[in-house]
């Protein structure tokens, strides 16, 4: 008799996230009325702001509980082209489609733009779930490495050894997630030029534009650069990270009119629609929220200075200051274990939760999350010194 559990499909074999054993663990510990450190999760300790909540509850209140078209409310959508066409991004909103999370944003573009034969370049460190997403579409992912020295950015060398006839598809993720490293113009300039000359896409993730804090490092959209660009990209983001709504899963992106299309249809099949009355969460933030928005990245350029700090002094660590988003990609390559191993060792003896690095391509690594308390971040980087300075030689 066969065996029905043996799945013959590509969306069927793919593993759960690589960075969710280490939450699992803290959350047991936590049932079992340990105290434990969660460096491991990329989500905003603040509630949603007060305005948002209100505009969900209204919604609800005045019947908006039904179908939506699948691509989103109008107003959203009208508010979501504002938002990009206020980076640079000249685009209208049928180009928009409102998806349920930024996931799903890369998700449904993917797997609509690509398939078996292609080839999707890939920097590592990646996102977890990007090299996932492009094992679902069939397509093969071309990996390459970037190196903290040189900001985790894609070289010109890199697009000439990797770029050909197959190229489909380039992903950037800016601010990074792992690393929060943010992209320099002359790099994304490069990085244009070689897509208009080769004619391949690019799907720019900016969940995390809004967190950034230095001067030298503006968040800048691709997308923007020229209108020949422009044509080449699908640009992602979403009101997780920026306005602490990561459980409302509310993403939104916008492309060029024949590949937008082909999103809103596969959304059509997959989803319908995002949940109608958090669509009117996100149009309330897109509208009134800037401020709120802003109180938030001010308190996170606070704990990075805090965290890194803190970091700085701990025996065996190096790391790279991150310009953006939440995160610290920390080398922990001098300790001889691997990132699984560093962090299962981590979470038994001092109870503190931080991501591998092999689930984002890069096992010399340990990604640690300060979008937590100052208190959470003094009390756990006072036991990774500890567990650290144990283990250097």
């Amino acid at each position: 008799m066969r065996g029905l559990e043996k799945t013959r499909g590509l969306l069927g074999s793919l593993p759960a996230s690589e960075t969710l054993g280490t939450l699992e663990k803290g959350i047991e510990l936590e049932k079992q009325g340990v105290e434990v450190f969660m460096l491991s999760v990329g989500e905003p300790d603040f509630d949603t702001p007060e305005p948002i909540k209100q505009a969900c509850y209204e919604a609800i209140a005045q019947g908006c509980t039904k179908y939506t078209v699948p691509a989103g409310i109008e107003e959203l959508r009208e508010e979501c082209a504002a938002k990009f066409r206020s980076d640079g991004i000249e685009t209208t909103y049928r180009q928009v489609v409102v998806t349920p999370g930024g996931k799903f944003a890369c998700a449904a573009a993917i797997t609509a733009l690509c398939g078996p034969g292609d080839e999707v370049i890939l920097p590592v460190p990646y996102w977890v779930s990007h090299r996932h997403i492009i094992h679902a579409s069939g397509a093969k992912a071309v990996l390459v490495d970037t190196f903290p020295e040189n900001n985790f950015e894609l070289t010109e060398e890199d697009l000439r050894r990797y770029v050909n006839a197959n190229t489909r598809l380039l992903i950037l993720c800016s601010p990074s997630n792992p690393t929060g490293a943010v992209y320099r113009r002359s790099t994304l300039e490069t990085i244009a030029e070689y897509a208009v000359q080769n004619n391949f896409m690019i799907l720019s993730d900016e969940v995390y534009e809004k967190l950034t804090y230095d001067a030298d490092y503006p968040h800048i959209s691709i997308a923007s650069l020229s209108p020949e660009v422009n044509a080449r990209t699908i640009t992602v983001n979403s009101f997780s990270k920026s306005y602490a709504m990561t459980g409302w899963r509310v993403g939104f992106l916008t492309a060029p009119k024949w590949l937008s299309a082909k999103i809103d249809a596969l959304q059509t099949h997959f989803v319908a629609n995002v949940t109608t009355f958090a669509q009117y969460g996100a149009l309330k933030a897109l509208r009134d929220c800037t401020e709120e928005c802003e109180k938030m990245r001010k308190q996170f350029a606070l704990r990075r200075e805090l965290f890194c700090k803190l970091l700085s002094d701990i025996p065996g660590l190096t790391f790279t200051r991150p310009a953006g988003a939440f995160y610290v990609f920390a080398d922990i390559s001098s300790f001889g274990l691997t990132s699984k191993e560093f962090c299962d060792q981590l979470m038994d003896e001092a109870h503190i939760a931080a991501a591998p690095g092999y689930g984002f391509g890069a096992d010399r690594f340990v990604r640690f999350s300060y979008a937590c308390s100052e208190e959470t971040i003094i009390r756990a980087s006072a036991g990774l010194a500890k567990f650290c300075a144990a283990r250097h030689q």
